[in-house]
């Protein structure tokens, strides 16, 4: 076996198509679209190259087969929030063989320490969390869901064959939109909706400018006493959510407001895999036509819940509850969307995960994000749990 840097557009492009040969014998999988994987690693479309950097490798074994994959990247944002400087590993794509993972892994490794790494995190992403990040290793029976990770499930014991512990497991969530919130936030949410000061929309009659702005007052709120927060500027807010242009659907994004004040917000998308299953990776103009075709056919009956906030003069008074109510109250009967699935929540968060079960949401999918000390005689500890009060 031997390893090549994945250094022109022909190595480029079978970083792309190596999951076809993982994957082959798989009917869950759902391919990434290629235009996400290399908007990662395009210092032109992702911005965490202006403070970091990356790097990719293809593994060929001695008939000069594509085997495996991985990338190596450090983000200076976020590399001294330990006390061992830290890198991550991710992409990683590997057939069921461990000398092949363990060549992939200590590759990255070793340009990891060469850039001063102390610590490494794997499988995570080279940009925020929301995508690419964690190993699945609970609940391979249903298809991914749009930009998580899905990978067979042998590539957990390579992980830990390798020496890879787990920092903390990433929980996410289902629940079924016709079933009833349970009996704890509804009784909060009827105090809430009787207040005539509260009210809670979807934004059909909002702009996405009037949408971003009052998601960067909750966002910023809601967050700003979480530990190594960096409040939201206006600028990026707006660009998140006009990113999200084309996939919204505005009956299920979701406001909720106190004397005009927006307090919590309730983010939902159609589950775009249930549409991207169609364009098979590809979002040329062909995948585009289809896209449009089955977002106006309403193919997609999962939501995926995206983010949940509320503000902090606002929790734990039922405004959770008030915004799940109105979603059954005005969702439920178009009949379009049956249930939703949450975005994923680390085990290092138990007021938030008590949130969600208190909504009637059960555990759906498991995902673990690894971490190994690179030092000798270092010291791994797990991810500590948040405390937001």
């Amino acid at each position: 076996m031997y390893i090549k840097k994945v250094s022109d557009k022909e190595s480029e492009m079978l970083f792309l198509k190596l999951p076809e040969i993982i994957y082959q014998h798989d009917a869950n999988w759902i391919p990434h679209l290629k235009q996400d994987i290399e908007r990662i690693f395009s210092p032109e479309k992702n911005k965490t190259f202006l403070q970091g950097k990356a790097e990719r490798w293809l593994l060929y074994n001695s008939k000069n087969e594509n085997i495996g994959r991985i990338a190596a990247f450090i983000n200076q944002r976020s590399v001294d929030k330990t006390m061992y400087p830290t890198g991550g590993l991710g992409f990683f794509e590997c057939i069921d063989n461990q000398e092949a993972a363990n060549i992939l892994f200590q590759t990255g490794i070793e340009w990891l320490t060469e850039q001063g790494m102390q610590a490494v995190e794997a499988p995570i992403n080279f940009g925020e969390n929301n995508e690419f990040w964690g190993l699945l290793i609970e609940n391979f029976i249903d298809p991914p869901t749009y930009l998580m990770n899905y990978n067979p499930p042998y590539y957990q014991k390579l992980f830990d064959d390798f020496g890879f512990q787990v920092y903390y497991k990433q929980l996410m969530f289902h629940r079924q939109l016709s079933e009833p919130a349970q009996d704890v936030f509804v009784q909060k949410a009827l105090k809430m909706r009787a207040d005539p000061k509260f009210s809670c929309t979807n934004i059909r009659n909002m702009n996405l400018t009037e949408v971003a702005d009052n998601f960067l007052q909750i966002y910023n709120d809601a967050w700003k006493t979480h530990k190594g927060f960096k409040e939201l500027s206006q600028e990026k807010a707006r660009k998140i959510i006009h990113s999200l242009k084309e996939a919204i659907d505005p009956d299920i994004f979701i406001f909720a407001f106190y004397e005009n004040r927006p307090v919590g917000f309730y983010i939902n998308l159609p589950e775009l895999n249930q549409i991207f299953k169609y364009v098979n990776g590809d979002l040329n103009l062909i995948g585009k036509l289809k896209f449009v075709y089955h977002k106006w056919r309403k193919t997609a009956t999962t939501m995926y819940g995206l983010a949940f906030g509320i503000a902090r003069d606002f929790q734990a008074q039922g405004v959770e509850g008030a915004m799940i109510k109105f979603a059954e109250e005005t969702i439920v009967p178009q009949k379009v969307y049956t249930d939703t699935i949450l975005a994923w929540i680390g085990d290092f968060n138990p007021k938030m995960l008590k949130v969600v079960e208190n909504l009637g949401a059960k555990k759906f999918r498991t995902f673990a994000t690894y971490r190994k000390i690179l030092v000798e005689n270092g010291v791994f500890e797990p991810y500590p749990t948040v405390n937001v009060d």
